[in-house]
């Protein structure tokens, strides 16, 4: 985006307002305040496209999560966005119409404003949303596909997770208490985007979203290593039904409480010499595969 001459650039790293922003990678300030970061063009650019309602009406039954017109607080950008994406300089543009504070930053000040190693010449501040389980809860809302994850804590692996039952076309993703959490600057940048793409329900209790997602006629699958239900060897039906996965801790997997709220524990094929696959991989092993036996089924 093009700076104009009655824009001033903020120039100054150890500003309050810059000191405000940064203490937004922590959680108690992200609690307090109401509002966390979307650092980088990818993120950036799918809060701006939330907020100003390009998102369209998406699958059926998804939560109206993210309202537009609500998500983003204000945009801090560098005055050479325009030459290096000309597109996201315009949605920055039409945000700053919409209302949104947009403000001009020096790449240096912007690094200070940045969780990020790397500094990527935008840092989108937006409004935490509700993410309670009520809306999974509605007569009038369909569920077929819904990642559960059970105190999952590697930002990175959370991340991925949730790109990918986005890409999956899931309907919703829910985090256990314990897990990490999800608007947890390393988390939103993994995402790439998919945050913003469908509803995330934070803090859940494991057994309640079991039990409710097994009354809505969901089939509740446990991904478990030592599953006597191979994924590549499913009963007739079984991944084409709709299905809530759970997907287990890091180094302790699902624990015995909760593999006992599935129907049937399924375990990934390992055809090669490694011992296990990292839970990001096997969820979207999982995710995909029931995608892909709905999607082949209709």
């Amino acid at each position: 985006m093009n700076e104009r001459p009655d824009q001033e650039v903020m120039t100054n790293p150890r500003a309050d307002r810059v000191r405000g922003v940064a203490r937004l990678a922590g959680r108690s300030s992200r609690l307090r305040e109401g509002l966390f970061l979307a650092e980088g063009p990818q993120p950036a650019r799918e809060a701006l496209r939330a907020h100003l309602g390009l998102m369209g009406s998406g699958p059926e039954g998804r939560p109206g999560q993210w309202i537009a017109g609500q998500v983003v607080a204000s945009v801090y950008v560098s005055p050479r966005l325009a030459e290096r994406d000309p597109v996201l300089a315009g949605l920055v543009r039409r945000a700053g119409e919409a209302g949104v504070n947009v403000r001009l930053a020096t790449d240096e000040v912007l690094a200070a404003m940045a969780d990020a190693v790397t500094g990527q010449g935008i840092i989108a501040v937006c409004r935490l949303p509700e993410t309670g389980s009520d809306a999974l809860w509605s007569e009038a809302r369909t569920l077929g596909l819904v990642a559960v994850l059970c105190r999952v804590q590697d930002p990175g692996n959370a991340g991925t997770i949730l790109r990918a039952a986005d890409a999956a076309g899931a309907d919703a993703v829910v985090l256990t208490a314990g897990s990490v959490d999800v608007f947890n600057p390393k988390v939103v940048r993994s995402t790439a985007g998919s945050l913003f793409h469908l509803p995330v329900v934070t803090s859940a209790d494991v057994v309640e979203t079991a039990e409710g997602l097994t009354a809505r006629g969901m089939a509740v699958l446990a991904a478990d290593g030592y599953g006597t239900v191979r994924l590549d060897q499913p009963p007739p039906g079984l991944l084409s039904a709709p299905t809530a996965w759970l997907f287990g801790n890091e180094a302790q997997g699902l624990a015995a409480e909760e593999l006992e709220l599935a129907a049937l524990r399924v375990a990934v094929p390992l055809y090669g010499r490694a011992e296990s696959l990292n839970v990001a991989t096997a969820a979207t092993v999982c995710l995909y595969a029931s995608a892909m036996a709905r999607h082949s089924r209709g």
